[in-house]
């Protein structure tokens, strides 16, 4: 990542969440969502507990996409995390920054191991290109 990006980055990195554009996988036009966001040294995750959500599949389809918080703007290209050692580095991030929510975060990881629930979480990786 570009100092000039970390900078910047680092200085809203504390912010709760992220307005990420998307764009449609059929119609390719933008849509918003307001999401969780990390930044792990200089590796800046976003993250679901539901892969199966539009956003995820519009982003995995079409990786550019823009970040807003803080009154600053990020373009960049997101990559899915499939190797396991990856997304948990990351959703482990996650959990650190929203450490309120780990609880929460910790029953459903908790139904998924014993059959309950599907583990449907999912994470990418952000380079931001300005």
């Amino acid at each position: 990542m570009e100092p000039n990006v970390l900078s910047r980055l680092k200085k809203v990195a504390g912010k709760q969440t992220t307005t990420l554009t998307h764009y449609g996988r059929k119609t390719g036009k933008p849509h918003d969502v307001t999401i969780w966001f990390v930044l792990d040294d200089d590796k800046l995750y976003i993250g679901t507990a539901n892969v199966n959500r539009q956003w995820v599949r519009n982003v995995k389809k079409t990786p550019q996409i823009k970040l807003s918080m803080g009154g600053e703007t990020f373009s960049g290209t997101s990559r899915f995390l499939t190797d396991r050692t990856e997304h948990e580095r990351a959703m482990s991030a996650i959990r650190r920054k929203y450490w309120m929510f780990r609880p929460i975060i910790a029953v459903g990881r908790f139904l998924s191991a014993i059959g309950v629930m599907r583990d449907n979480a999912g994470s990418f990786e952000v380079t931001l290109a300005d």
